[in-house]
């Protein structure tokens, strides 16, 4: 086995690795990353199918924010066109473009009623654009409560059972916070100045990202079995090592699950072909009443291509319990979740070169301008702090 000579490791390829191993290099650091899968990227890893389409591995991405720093960042290493996504539903037959807004009340609504409730709505949230389920569940109206329980009963509710697998009630309200309704006809399912996708790919980008001399990108590397934490000290290869470490993988993992294992789901894709122009009015639609599956995504559309027929990913979400080619996409946060993570997190801060972060590293659902800025956080951290 090699003997390791570099200065810092980093554990994972995907966004927040990436970008730290970047900075860590511009800094004159010898930087190693190990990624355990075969390839770059993370779960924003794309390629080109039988098919000829562009598709995304472990489902789609966008890049959107408000942030022009983040956007300017991502510029230094591919090219980006605007992209608005859109997105729906399915249920009872028929489509609503998600978020919610007054296309769905009119789908779903005799013309009559229709017509009050927006105008309940629209008085009710004056001045407003959106606003959550919740909120409006708590609505001292009765039209309005009961149109959010009828999109609770006919979505949110049979949605969250198929990707959590536990009653909306256990989940945190962080969740279901996530898609609001909108008071108008507005579609688009993010409202962030900057949305964009890469011209080339996000494969690309990555590429790019990690074009150093000083990095060194190491695939199909198990850290688990070559890293080792004892007694506030981290070991590699059983040699104690001195220099920084920046792990983004699962954190009850890299302690050996001593507090037991934090709960994620995982998500199984079924890669299918169809000789048709259009699969579905949306790249993104969710089906919140079919048996097992939650979405599909028509890649298409994502961004738009062109070419015969038509590639998409049908999402069956399942519990995550570690095994082998299996990965913990969503963390699943409860009260008690939390809390056991930040027992994990008291070990990691026990020791002084380990440094934890991303999206399994702190336990969070990260979209990723938000996994940008936390890697860049990180990086400040670095430089406040010092390297050796």
């Amino acid at each position: 086995m090699e003997i390791f000579i570099r200065d810092c490791l980093i554990v994972g390829c995907g966004l927040t690795g990436s970008v730290i191993a970047r900075h860590l290099a511009e800094q004159g650091k010898r930087v190693e990353i190990w990624e355990r899968r075969d390839h770059i990227g993370g779960n924003m890893y794309d390629y080109i199918d039988a098919h000829g389409f562009l598709v995304q591995k472990y489902g789609p991405h966008i890049f959107h924010t408000r942030n022009q720093e983040l956007y300017d960042y991502i510029r230094r290493y591919e090219q980006w066109r605007e992209y608005k996504l859109t997105c729906g539903a399915v249920w009872d037959g028929k489509y609503t473009p998600t978020p919610f807004n007054f296309t769905t009340v009119d789908a779903f609504y005799p013309e009559g009623e229709a017509k009050r409730l927006k105008e309940k709505l629209q008085k009710a949230f004056a001045g407003r654009e959106t606003a959550t389920v919740i909120e409006v569940l708590e609505h001292p109206d009765p039209d309005i409560r009961g149109y959010a329980d009828y999109l609770f009963q006919k979505d949110y509710a049979p949605y969250t059972a198929k990707q959590w697998g536990v009653a909306p009630s256990e989940i945190d309200a962080s969740v279901l916070k996530r898609v609001p309704l909108r008071f108008s006809y507005r579609e688009g399912y993010f409202d962030d100045p900057y949305q964009v996708m890469p011209v080339h790919s996000f494969t690309d980008f990555f590429k790019n990202l990690l074009d150093h001399p000083s990095i060194t990108v190491r695939l199909g590397v198990e850290a688990l079995g070559r890293l080792a934490i004892q007694d506030r000290q981290i070991y590699l290869d059983g040699a104690a090592f001195q220099g920084k470490v920046v792990y983004t993988g699962a954190l009850d993992e890299l302690f050996g699950c001593v507090y037991g294992r934090l709960p994620y789901r995982s998500l199984r894709f079924e890669w299918k072909y169809a000789e048709k122009e259009s699969l579905q009015p949306a790249p993104v639609v969710a089906y919140p009443q079919e048996a097992g599956y939650t979405r599909i995504t028509e890649y298409k559309k994502l961004p738009v291509q062109e070419g015969e027929g038509t590639s998409y990913a049908v999402e069956y979400p399942l519990p995550y319990g570690g095994e082998e080619k299996q990965e913990p996409y969503y963390p699943v946060l409860t009260q008690e979740s939390k809390e056991q993570f930040e027992r994990y997190r008291a070990l990691a801060q026990q020791v002084s070169n380990l440094v934890c972060c991303g999206r399994l590293g702190d336990f969070q659902y990260y979209n990723m301008d938000q996994a940008l800025q936390r890697a860049l956080e990180i990086c400040a951290g670095l430089d406040a702090k010092g390297t050796k």
